[in-house]
């Protein structure tokens, strides 16, 4: 008994975690990457279709960089970067694409998820304001979480494929604590790619209130237009209010390496970033390495990887856009798009894909999209889906997903309650009888008996060709 009392006292005891740990946003991206885990435990393939992890080869010369590393020891860098990746980003790169930097405009971080938090504890302080374009990148909201930021959200309409809205929306969100805009384009979620006139626009409002431009430009190189990408570093007169967010490892398919960088013409913000690059000593040393090789991929490369990406585009919106009660626009950049699908909730749908629906013992993963959002409610019916698997694997996915969808749809158009109707199918199909609707939920309506059977017919033939 008197254990039993000291395990109590000590648990009375235990140190708590922070609030604000408690408080932290879950990833959107990664939160079910559990039920994918355990999807895979049991035998079951697991399509991704949820994150920005392409299956396309890194450049040899960037393999071949880290095969070739041979120093005894893998010691730190300076807090910028390796003096040779961080010229090399200057003269095989920024100049090569007409953006005119020096090396100290210029701090290697770790992947362009360091350089948006720099930004934005440079940009702001505690209890400022960051407009954004809704829907985006969810860490944006992690990061303006950790730094005590509010994120003012513009929406965007996917019917005109998210495009930037009126500049007098801009106006109606500024207020007096409002410090910073951060776009990013192409985009991430939805593949949106702003044009010149868009960002020039951008860059007027910034001008006139005396706000940064956080321009997060990691996807520069997969643009589908004949119009070069336009950076935020290329808008005339806006030098010191722009800080540049890019990423090398996205660039060259090297995710994992973990390498980006923030470029800025503005002194003070570049002091600034290096205080906080010192605090945390450097970036990844052999990621770096693997970048310096990259820094000499062809051309002839990136040509291939962009065809390869437009090949999987236009399979993947064609596909989707064929599903009843699905629509997705045609992105122009990057790898992923934004679907709506014919669901309530795409998290729980995300869920049950993982947990129960199987077609050959696959089934496929998306991103539910509702955080990327800030606005209550909106993006429930949202997916972000990524082409980043070669076509015939996308075949795959793209079948089971729509045969998931087409039952999901032909339930959906029901007249009277869904629940009477699941519970109808299910006991018809020879599963648990869940017994009547409870009040005050109606019963089954006679018009919906005709959908009722098509659901059954559509469930049994699934069966039949894939159990």
């Amino acid at each position: 008994m008197r254990a039993v009392l000291e395990n109590i006292v000590n648990i009375i005891k235990m140190a708590n975690i922070s609030n604000k740990a408690i408080q932290m946003p879950a990833s959107a991206i990664r939160k079910l990457v559990p039920l994918a885990d355990a999807a895979k435990k049991q035998g079951t393939k697991v399509y991704h279709l949820n994150i920005g992890q392409p299956d396309i080869k890194s450049p040899k010369c960037a393999l071949d960089a880290i095969k070739n590393f041979s120093l005894e020891n893998v010691s730190y860098s300076h807090s910028a970067g390796l003096m040779e990746l961080r010229k090399g980003l200057v003269e095989k790169y920024y100049k090569k694409i007409g953006i005119d930097i020096t090396v100290d405009e210029l701090i290697v971080t770790v992947a362009g998820s360091e350089s948006v938090n720099l930004a934005l504890e440079i940009a702001c302080n505690p209890g400022d304001e960051v407009i954004v374009l809704e829907p985006f990148y969810t860490n944006y909201n992690t990061f303006a979480f950790m730094n005590g930021l509010t994120l003012k959200a513009i929406p965007t309409d996917i019917r005109n494929g998210f495009q930037i809205p009126p500049i007098e929306e801009f106006e109606k969100a500024i207020t007096d604590k409002t410090k910073a805009i951060l776009v990013c384009n192409p985009g991430n979620p939805t593949g949106t790619l702003y044009s010149k006139e868009s960002m020039l626009a951008l860059g007027e409002i910034a001008r006139k209130h005396d706000l940064f431009l956080l321009s997060d430009e990691v996807y520069r190189e997969f643009c589908y237009t004949d119009e070069p990408h336009f950076s935020a570093m290329q808008i005339p007169g806006l030098e010191q209010n722009v800080i540049l967010i890019d990423s090398v490892s996205k660039r060259y398919n090297l995710c994992g390496a973990r390498i980006g960088c923030i470029v800025s013409h503005n002194k003070d913000v570049m002091a600034a970033a290096m205080k906080f690059a010192q605090a945390r000593l450097c970036p990844p040393v052999l990621g770096q390495m693997a970048s310096i090789g990259a820094l000499d991929t062809p051309d002839e490369y990136f040509d291939a990887v962009k065809e390869e990406y437009i090949k999987r585009r236009d399979f993947m919106i064609e596909g989707l856009n064929k599903m009843e009660g699905v629509f997705t626009p045609l992105p122009m950049g990057a790898f992923y798009t934004i679907a709506e699908l014919p669901v309530d909730d795409t998290e729980n749908f995300a869920r049950w894909m993982l947990e129960t629906f199987r077609i050959d013992n696959e089934t496929t993963m998306v991103t539910p999209a509702a955080s990327f959002y800030k606005t209550p409610g909106q993006g429930k019916n949202h997916a972000r889906i990524a082409y980043v698997l070669e076509v015939p694997e996308m075949e795959k996915a793209l079948r089971i997903q729509n045969d998931c969808c087409r039952i999901i749809y032909k339930m959906c158009s029901a007249h009277g309650n869904m629940y009477a109707v699941i519970k109808e199918v299910l006991r018809r199909l020879g599963g648990p009888n869940c017994g009547s609707v409870r009040a005050p939920l109606a019963e089954l309506i006679e018009e919906d008996y005709p959908i009722v059977d098509t659901c059954v017919s559509m469930i049994r033939e699934a069966l039949h060709m894939y159990c």
